[in-house]
């Protein structure tokens, strides 16, 4: 069954990966005033979390916000590995956005020598490796925590040999000194962030359609898919594969491409393709919230 066009006033409860402060919470204004909501936010405390939430309420009242790709780290594995689930409850992505990181270097300590552990969601950790190692010893204790908001509020009770990594406008919110600004090893960083509903975004001629589905496990499987989609001339911008956790050697597939799975090229590609796989949703067709 095909969900409806998106009608976002039913919308009126939003989910996202908090605390308060998170990249997430700012993405989920984003979404807010593009599609007009009038809704509450509640935070979770992880990807898997709301999405266990999403599927728990299963309602057209409410929606969800959670990062998938960051243009350095790469795809969001818990994400991936979370989205084929919501297959039974046609839950889809219907909007993208995207948020540019700034990491700042937050605390109480007088000065860096003097901090010994570092805490932040294991992404900024990673985004803000070289810095580190090039600011502290080897003794540095990095911790991770389940968002950069989180490692941030944790200092509102800690000791001065504790930081965290997380955005001004976090520090701001928890009323956290700023210790430097612009740690970030590559500065060209950011974050994909998607919006989950109960529908299906309407076409707008700027469009990219997310799909994932698994094959029988022999040669040429995976190609067969590729092949169809060449021959209609979609352009694909992705694909990955995970574990289908089911059967060694088993495993989904993750595709983006261009277009609405409305278009009749689209249509007719789906339509060539569905006999030669096992399992196959679309997680959604959207366009890019600036």
């Amino acid at each position: 069954m095909t969900p409806e066009i998106l009608d976002a006033t039913r919308i009126r409860k939003l989910l996202f990966l908090g605390p308060r402060g998170s990249y997430s919470d700012f993405a989920k204004n984003k979404f807010i005033e593009a599609f007009d909501l009038h809704c509450v936010s509640t935070n979770l405390k992880s990807i898997s979390g709301v999405i266990k939430a999403l599927k728990d309420e299963n309602s057209e009242d409410i929606a969800a916000v959670i990062p998938i790709e960051n243009s350095i780290e790469g795809i969001v594995r818990e994400t991936l590995d979370n989205l084929s689930s919501l297959k039974k409850e046609e839950y889809k992505i219907i909007a993208e956005t995207t948020m540019n990181i700034e990491h700042a270097l937050l605390g109480y300590a007088d000065k860096k020598s003097d901090i010994k552990i570092v805490r932040s969601h294991p992404q900024a950790l990673a985004q803000c490796k070289k810095y580190l190692q090039d600011n502290f010893s080897d003794s540095l204790i990095e911790e991770a925590t389940l968002s950069t908001s989180a490692a941030v509020k944790s200092l509102q009770n800690s000791e001065k040999n504790i930081a965290a990594i997380g955005s001004l406008e976090c520090a701001k919110m928890y009323h956290i000194p700023v210790i430097e600004t612009n740690i970030n090893d590559e500065l060209n960083n950011q974050t994909r962030f998607i919006l989950l509903a109960k529908f299906l975004s309407p076409q707008t001629g700027h469009d990219k359609t997310s799909i994932t589905f698994s094959t029988e496990n022999k040669a040429g499987a995976l190609n067969k898919i590729l092949t169809i989609l060449d021959e209609h001339n979609i352009n694909m911008s992705y694909i990955d594969s995970r574990p289908s956790k089911k059967e060694l050697g088993e495993y989904v597939f993750y595709i983006d491409f261009e277009g609405h799975i409305l278009d009749d090229k689209i249509q007719k590609a789906i339509e060539e393709l569905k006999p030669l796989v096992k399992m196959f949703y679309v997680i959604g067709s959207y366009h890019n919230i600036v």
